[in-house]
């Protein structure tokens, strides 16, 4: 199951000694059920407050989020969430860490159950016969798929993605975007996921969203048309090409600047 999010004329502030700073602004913004929607922009424009909004995690100062048309008043349990640092606890293995919101959520699941579709997921991005590994004896890409399946262990409706690739090597990056794939191919949510990186939001997204310089609006909505099944050699691809230019000229725009002649 998946859920859409709404963001109706959404403004948030967040108070400072020097008085309040304004993150974002009259926010209005649509994902659909089912959707992957790619939020890129200058740095510090708001993006990670979008995520926590979202989450239920804070509440705007005016304005309402919406999940599956209901107004979201508090954290809830069909969220997911992934970070660009892992969080896994060193005194459980792999596979109880993977685990471990399914021990806090209620899903009717049993111990075998559990163990069953945590398996499945670590099976799913390559990770199996590590299960009994600890966080420490893993690589960053590994523990960065651990904490994948622990995000969605308890099949969400919606899935917080903040930069969760960010801090990897190319190579281990990328892999991880086809990782991303067939995860979404197996389990359907409504995702969001904030990124700095144009090729990830064109790879991994239906649509980008370029968000302004802070306080934060939606500067406009790329249509990211490349089919479900794409491939990083897509990202070669005269379409793929032409999104990256549209989206780079954006965010000079964002950031204040005259577009290169090369984007436009």
């Amino acid at each position: 199951m998946s859920l859409p999010i709404s963001l109706d004329h959404v403004t948030h502030a967040y108070r400072t000694q020097a008085g309040p700073l304004p993150v974002l602004d009259d926010l209005t913004l649509d994902m659909p059920e089912g959707s992957f929607t790619a939020v890129v922009g200058p740095s510090g424009c708001g993006k990670s407050t979008l995520t926590r909004l979202v989450a239920g995690l804070m509440k705007p100062d005016q304005g309402v989020v919406k999940l599956g048309g209901k107004p979201v008043t508090g954290p809830r349990s069909t969220v997911g969430m992934a970070f660009q640092n892992p969080v896994l606890l060193e005194w459980r293995n792999i596979l109880q860490n993977v685990m471990l919101p399914l021990e806090i959520v209620s899903t009717g699941m049993n111990k075998t159950q559990r163990e069953d579709r945590a398996r499945e997921l670590l099976a799913l991005v390559g990770l199996e016969g590590f299960e009994d590994k600890r966080p420490s004896e893993l690589s960053g890409g590994m523990r960065q798929r651990a904490s994948l399946c622990r995000s969605i262990v308890h099949r969400p409706e919606v899935l917080i993605l903040d930069e969760p690739f960010g801090a990897l090597d190319a190579f281990t990056r990328e892999d991880l975007w086809q990782t991303m794939h067939e995860l979404r191919r197996a389990e359907r949510f409504t995702c969001v996921l904030i990124t700095h990186d144009l090729r990830e939001s064109v790879f991994l997204s239906d649509h980008t969203v370029v968000f302004s310089a802070r306080p934060a609006r939606a500067q406009r909505v790329v249509e990211i048309d490349m089919g479900e099944n794409r491939t990083l050699d897509d990202l070669y691809a005269p379409r793929a090409v032409e999104l990256l230019a549209i989206l780079r000229k954006e965010i000079q725009i964002a950031q204040g600047r005259e577009p290169a002649e090369a984007a436009l």
